[in-house]
């Protein structure tokens, strides 16, 4: 393929001069979560990031129309492109080639100089050479001008020398790397899924280009190209969801130095899925591009509905959370030198691209109104409906209130509350019936550890607004009991609970459970999600019993699989040791247990079993929940808790050859 020159500087003016050199590399393997965020499994994959983010860069440039990223059959990574190549003549400072500069200096790259782009995902210019820094080897390839050039390096150093290894006529860059073990400790291998989800997402991004994986482990591949770019990414979005329209609202203008491009449709659901970006960069944490969308939005809608009549001059404005309400929409810019705020670069802070993001906003979305007079009203008609539900949910909250529910220090009566005050140290335990609750709060640690009964299965709140929750009991006294208010009052700086543990049954009725929970928690309260607050008890499934009376002991299994692994090795054994196995009896008197003891619930084992097996911080296992990919979650959620029955019957078929049925009960 081909690449065509676009503005972002001329390909013969991209040269060696256009490399700055800010600082060394020494600090990267000291301190590498200064620079990767972590040593873990993210970090490890930020890795991946660094690299292709630069192949990337030359695609938004207009130089590049593939990237390419293979996971090596021997652990290694390799990123290629089609671009310009990396620079390979002499730097003017450091005497190096341009490569080798890039590759081994801290602050070496094209990002700073005033030629190499206009715009980039890199602001730091530090990712080549910190991958290269926190890798056992690296090579590197550029295709430039009718010849190879190559280079090999180790944890930095380089081991095989800049050089011209051979002719031809592609052109781009080519970059291998094997992370350092003594780095990742947690582990050196790649996520196949992670790097699908990148690159599906760089190909929404940037219109026109094809990114590509290729897994020689397993064979696996994937390639993504997309027309529609941003619209073609709302509308994933939104799959399986019930839109308003099929229409997608998108505009893209050329603002200052910037370029700016919004893709809006709402759907029926009472959440909002707002992805922003600058240069392809995912900011979380917002910044002024959304701050500038979110103003011309709630302006524009308001300015409509009451020039159209559809508020009356009586009516408050529509609030932003009641526009928001359905709202599915990416917002992305391209600026020159965007300022993120740290390396993590969650937050956009350029002040001028406020101003760029609100006037195309306000411009087009006007427009298109307008124009769209039916899909107006119907936007404009949800918001109303959210509006009042606002109200109502004010109005049950205060009745609530005046009821003394959220009054002060009246926590839930039927809360077990702990001792301590220091919330780093305490644990709510959220547990499935009455019989449980009482063994756990017998079996208990009172001084760290609080227990709060739910009777039956929550609301789903899916389907539910803030007034229906108010309405329930069991998530009024959940809301009480976390401290940390919900809605307008939301403020994760009041949780009173540092690790927040649902315990239910090991059966289907605790996962249902479960899942009601996560559902409450993913549309109501993420932030305590993403702070790593929220986890899974696991109790046993099975006990292994050996003895009888006060020589009796229980070893406890927690899954099929274990228990199968666990009688086999002891069959095994004693076979091996020379011991006669009855073929014919159960396989866990072959294995020489007393008995086999399958646990239902919870509430069939008294307090120190509990105690024993799912509470006590020396023994138990914790499964902590994460929101690693929040599209992915949104679309799961939708599928088992929204309206769409028939989503859910093909999720269920779709997974039904790997469900245990000896765990289901009829």
């Amino acid at each position: 393929m081909t690449a065509a020159k676009k503005s972002g500087g001329a390909e013969e003016d991209y040269n060696a001069s256009e490399i700055q050199v800010l600082e060394g590399l020494e600090p990267v393997r000291k301190r590498p979560g200064m620079y990767i965020g972590s040593t873990g499994y993210d970090g490890l994959h930020h890795l991946i990031k660094e690299i292709a983010d630069n192949s990337i860069d030359e695609a938004i440039a207009g130089f590049a129309t593939h990237v390419k990223v293979t996971l090596l059959a021997d652990g290694g990574c390799r990123v290629d492109d089609n671009g310009r190549g990396i620079p390979v003549d002499i730097h003017p400072k450091t005497k190096m080639s341009a490569l080798e500069t890039v590759l081994t200096v801290l602050h070496a790259g094209g990002k700073f100089g005033g030629g190499g782009y206009k715009v980039s995902s890199g602001l730091h210019g530090v990712g080549s050479s910190v991958v290269n820094a926190l890798s056992t080897h690296m090579i590197a390839e550029v295709y430039k001008d009718g010849k190879i050039h190559h280079v090999e390096f180790e944890v930095g150093h380089t081991t095989v020398p800049f050089g011209v290894t051979g002719k031809t006529e592609k052109h781009g860059t080519s970059i291998t790397f094997y992370p350092d073990p003594a780095i990742f400790k947690e582990t050196v291998e790649f996520d196949y899924d992670w790097v699908v989800n990148y690159l599906r997402h760089q190909a929404y991004l940037t219109k026109g280009i094809l990114t590509s994986v290729y897994d020689e482990r397993t064979g696996k591949q994937d390639s993504f190209y997309f027309e529609g770019g941003i619209k073609s990414y709302v509308r994933r979005m939104n799959a399986g969801k019930e839109t308003l329209t099929d229409d997608i609202f998108y505009a893209e203008k050329q603002v200052g130095d910037g370029l700016v491009e919004l893709a809006v449709q709402y759907n029926d659901t009472f959440s909002e899925t707002l992805r922003p970006f600058a240069n392809n960069v995912l900011t979380p944490d917002g910044g002024t591009h959304v701050v500038g969308f979110r103003t011309a939005l709630n302006r524009t809608i308001n300015d409509y509905a009451r020039k159209n009549g559809l508020l009356k001059e009586k009516d408050d404005n529509l609030t932003g959370d009641d526009i928001k309400e359905g709202l599915t929409a990416v917002v992305l810019v391209k600026i020159p030198d965007p300022q993120f705020e740290g390396q993590t670069k969650n937050k956009l802070g350029n002040p001028e691209v406020r101003g760029y993001v609100d006037r195309v906003m306000n411009e087009y979305f006007s427009y298109y109104l307008e124009e769209h007079p039916d899909i107006a009203k119907k936007i404009v008609t949800k918001a109303t409906l959210a509006a009042r539900a606002r109200k109502a949910a004010r109005a049950a909250r205060d009745n609530v209130i005046r009821k003394g529910a959220f009054e002060g220090l009246n926590l839930p009566s039927k809360l077990a509350d702990c001792s301590s005050r220091d919330r780093t140290q305490c644990e709510l335990f959220i547990v499935e019936g009455n019989s449980a609750a009482g063994s756990a709060k017998e079996g208990r640690d009172s001084k760290i550890q609080a227990i709060l009964p739910l009777r039956g299965k929550v609301l789903n709140t899916e389907r539910a607004r803030l007034d229906k929750m108010y309405a329930n009991a069991e998530l009024v006294s959940l809301i009480k009991a976390l401290g940390v208010g919900i809605g307008e009052q939301f403020d994760i700086n009041g949780l009173r609970y540092y690790k927040i543990v649902f315990m239910t049954d090991a059966d289907v009725d605790g996962a249902h459970i479960s899942t009601l929970l996560l559902t409450f928690f993913f549309r109501y309260m993420p932030e305590v999600i993403k702070a790593g607050h929220v986890y899974l008890a696991k109790p046993p499934l099975f006990g292994l019993i050996k003895g009888t009376g006060p020589n009796r002991k229980i070893e406890y299994i927690y899954n099929e699989e274990a228990l199968e692994q666990t009688l086999s090795k002891k069959i095994a054994e004693r076979k091996a040791a020379g011991t006669k196995i009855d073929e014919t009896a159960e396989r866990f008197k072959q294995a020489g247990y007393t008995a086999q003891q399958r646990f239902k619930g919870l509430g069939e084992m008294d307090a120190a079993q509990l105690w024993e097996t799912t509470m006590n911080p020396e023994n138990r296992t914790l499964i902590r929940v994460n929101i690693e990919d929040a599209e992915k979650a949104d679309a799961i959620f939708t599928k088992l808790m929204g309206s769409e029955a028939e989503l859910r019957k093909h999720f269920i078929q779709s997974r039904a050859a790997t469900v245990n049925l000896d765990e289901l009960d009829f």
